[in-house]
Parts: structure tokens; sequence; C-alpha cells
């Protein structure tokens, strides 16, 4: 840095620099010019300026003894950019202690001591501003920091304006884009694929330039949700671009996760209206039939209806808690997991099944088995979505079997049953929200498809997994791990 630095001759420098800007030119000359003013008022050797763009970096700028790097290719992985692009925003380094190639030519022309701050958009580097200086030890001061800062600002403001810059096709403001973008000609050809588009589409630059897209374009303004052949779902848009070439410009983003969603609240919607109306209607019907028919009703017939009422009731009770506790992934405080006794829990739970189930159960728990760590309470809830799987499942008569272990620090419990069994592809699929098989087994065995959704959920907030697998001879294990307390 100078002794006495002229800031003022900068500003006005600076001032002229702008006034460029606002006549309408841009690019390389203002940059070149902007790099001419601040390089006497920092006392460097010589600026130059590094444009990144995805598959790399290129000095576009330099004045003064580095103008001979000016189109020299930058590597991303060159050792140098590596710890140029990594810590503070503005930093000071010796050119020959980095190694790489970059680093050693700047040192053989004598260019040993560089301040480098970086030009960000949105937290995204799209340059580095270096200032060079011969071989000397003395520390960068603050003004000198604040300045190179300032101007790295302002190429950066440079490169959002898009005023000339970025100076290659795929440059970084570009290719900051989160979203796919593409230009196509009048003829339908794509003449840019930013890297966006390559990571939604999954095609390659090389294949899509100078080839159509490969998904229809809306109309200019219009807005087009296209499913791809693979399955996943694109918003697109486009819109013309001004001048006499006739391209056009189409911005696309990648709305799977997003259509799931709204397929997932649909059939929640379907789902959760025919859930609830079954035993809703039942325990009209059965309460309208007391009512008008109390007097010719015998006892027996009255106490048949006071049941099914109290077991729909219990059944709408379950359903309205799955659905609560499925729409939120907040877990309720509850206190730290404790050790509890799995065997005498897994009885009362059993225990409290619903009469059908209960009746099906074969309770085979050995002694002497560990405590769990965890949540009793909610164990009670596991066993009996697992057993009602189980009895959806299977048929009327056939055992419901719950067995428990424990080896290496895990106890476990499982629930077997001999019904059609689960497909080794399902077996994960199973856990997800509203998942209930294909489309035949859902008209066969209706349900929310939330029961092993929500199982998973508590295992797993308690530290433990849960499992399903084909059931050697038919059927299916449901298998949960717990730590031991």
């Amino acid at each position: 840095m100078p002794e006495h630095s002229d800031l003022a001759a900068m500003i006005a420098g600076h001032g002229r620099v702008i006034e460029m800007i606002n006549a309408g030119e841009g690019g390389v000359a203002v940059l070149t010019r902007l790099l001419r003013v601040v390089q006497p008022a920092i006392g460097a050797a010589s600026l130059a300026f590094v444009e990144f763009t995805p598959t790399g970096g290129r000095v576009i700028a330099a004045t003064g003894i580095a103008e001979w790097a000016i189109g020299r290719p930058v590597s991303v992985t060159d050792p140098a950019v590596v710890c140029l692009l990594r810590g503070p925003r503005v930093r000071q380094v010796r050119s020959d202690h980095i190694p790489g190639p970059f680093a050693d030519e700047l040192a053989d022309h004598g260019l040993r001591r560089m301040v480098v701050a970086r030009a960000e958009i949105a937290g995204r580097t799209v340059g580095s501003l270096h200032a060079l200086y011969p071989d000397d030890d003395r520390p960068a001061d603050e003004t000198e920091r604040d300045v190179l800062g300032y101007i790295a600002s302002c190429v950066a403001h440079m490169y959002g304006d898009q005023s000339g810059l970025p100076v290659h096709g795929d440059g970084p403001v570009v290719a900051a884009l989160a979203d796919g973008l593409a230009v196509v000609d009048r003829d339908g050809q794509v003449r840019l694929w930013n890297p966006a588009a390559a990571q939604v589409t999954g095609v390659a630059p090389i294949e899509a330039i100078d080839r159509p897209l490969p998904f229809p374009i809306p109309p200019s303004g219009q807005v087009l949700d296209h499913r791809l052949p693979e399955g996943r779902w694109l918003k697109i848009t486009s819109g013309e671009l001004p001048g006499p070439g006739g391209l056009r410009v189409v911005t696309f983003r990648d709305i799977t996760v997003q259509q799931r969603r709204d397929q997932d609240r649909d059939l929640f919607v379907a789902v959760t209206s025919h859930e609830l109306r079954t035993p809703v209607t039942v325990i009209k019907g059965y309460a309208d039939t007391l009512t008008d028919h109390w007097e010719s009703l015998t006892d027996t017939d009255r106490r048949q209806a006071a049941r099914v009422i109290g077991q729909r009731a219990n059944e709408l009770a379950r359903l309205v808690d799955r659905l609560l506790t499925s729409a939120t992934d907040d877990r309720p405080d509850d206190g730290s997991p404790t050790p509890f006794d799995l065997a005498e829990t897994l009885r009362a739970a059993v225990a409290d099944l619903p009469s059908e189930l209960r009746r099906r159960v074969v309770l085979d728990l050995p002694t002497g088995l560990p405590k769990a760590l965890g949540e009793r309470q909610t164990l009670a809830t596991v066993l009996t979505e697992l057993s009602t799987n189980a009895g959806k499942y299977s048929p009327p008569d056939s055992p419901i079997e719950i067995t428990a272990t424990s080896r290496d620090r895990v106890v476990s419990f499982r629930v077997s049953d001999r019904g059609i069994g689960i497909r080794p592809e399902h077996v994960e699929r199973a856990f997800d929200r509203f998942w209930q098989g294909e489309s035949g087994d859902r008209r066969g065995y209706p349900g929310a498809g939330l029961g092993l959704y929500l199982v998973r959920r508590i295992v797993e907030q308690q530290n433990g997994w849960v499992s399903l697998r084909p059931r050697d001879g038919g059927g299916t294990v449901a298998e949960v791990r717990l730590p031991c307390g």
C-alpha cells in the first residue's frame, strides 16, 4: 500500500467506470478499466481477476506485470485455487507457500505476495480478485483489505447485472441458477444448457447442445407440468429473448417431491374420508336402531348393539389418533428413555388387544429377558399396529405369534403371521406414509396406510429400529429391536 493512498483519485476513476457502465459499456473492457484505477491506489504491482465456471477458472482481466496471465486457465483442483476459495473472503497469502503450477508461475515473475478477495453472489463464488506484490513480508493493512473487498463486491454486482459478464457462456451466473436453463434457437435446437439443466434432466451438455429439447416447450409466458419417461416431474416455463435471433429461454425445475406431496394430500383426503365414514356409519346405524326400536329389542340385542358401538368408537379414536400423529413430525416431550420390562409390557399390550385379535395371539416370551430402554407407554401402540397388520393380511383363524429374544445389548420382539406375506421389494416401502401395496391389495385390505409408518417413527425415536421380512413357509415377520436398559 502506498504511504499516502490517493483514495480520492481512485474514487474519481471509479466514477468514470460507472459512467462507462451507464453508457452501455460492459464486460472485460469495464473490468480492466476498474483494475487499472485500483492498482496504483493500493500500490500493487498487478491486479488480476479470475472468472470461475463449473468446469474451472480463467484469468479474464489483468494489469501490470500479470498481463501475461490473461487467458490462462485455472483448474478448480489446483491447490492454490482450493486454498483461496476457502476461509475468509479477503485474505493475504504468499504464492511461494502455496503448491501448484499457477502459484509457481507467479513466483517466477517475482510476485510472491498476494491479497485475494472473492466476488460472491448469494454465497456463490463467481470470481476472485488478486492484488499481486513483489517479494516482501509486510502484512496487508486494513485499508488495503477493505479496498480490495469493496472492489470485489463491485465486480460481483457487475455479474449480477450481467453487463457483459460472465465472459464464458457457461459462466458462474448461469451456473449458479438452481433451476435448469436452456436457450433454444428458432429451429428448436439447444444453444445453452446450464449445469442445473444437466442435473435436473440427467442429460449432459454434450448430449443437449445442438439437439432438440428432451421435453415440450410451453407457449411464452405459460407454465407446463411435464412428466419425464422415468417418472420425474418438471415445471417448465419459457419466454422470448429480445433481439433478432429468435431465441427462446426455457427454465425448468424438478417438482417430483411436490407432486408426490400433492398426491399424498389427495390420498390422505380420500383415505381418511373413507376410513372415518365407515365406523361413523356403523355407530350411527346402531345408535338409531337403539333409539327407534328400543322397546322391541331383546336385552341380548341391546347389549350386542352397545358392544358394537363401543368397538367402533375405539376404532374411530385410534384412527383419529393415528391421523393426528402422522400429521406432525414433532415428538412429544415424554422425558428421557427409561428401562422397562419388555416381557411384562408385551403381556399387558396383548391383554388390551381387540378380542378378535387377542384370541389369535400365541405369546412365547423367555424368562430372564433383559429390560429394554425406551418409552414403555408407546409399546402398546407398536404391538397393536403390528398385530392389526398381521391380522389383516392373514386368514381369520391363523395364529399371530409374538416372540422375544436378546443379543449383543439389543432386546427384540417379533410379530409373525401366516398370511399372504410381503414381497422383498416392498419391505421398505411398507413404512411409507399412506402406502398400502398395489392397488389390488388396497381394494382387498382397506386401511389408512399409517400403521407401519407410525411404528417406525415411534421405534426410531427410542434409538431402535424395525424391519419386515417374508416368513419362511409363508407370511410376514415384523421385528422391533430396542437397546437394552
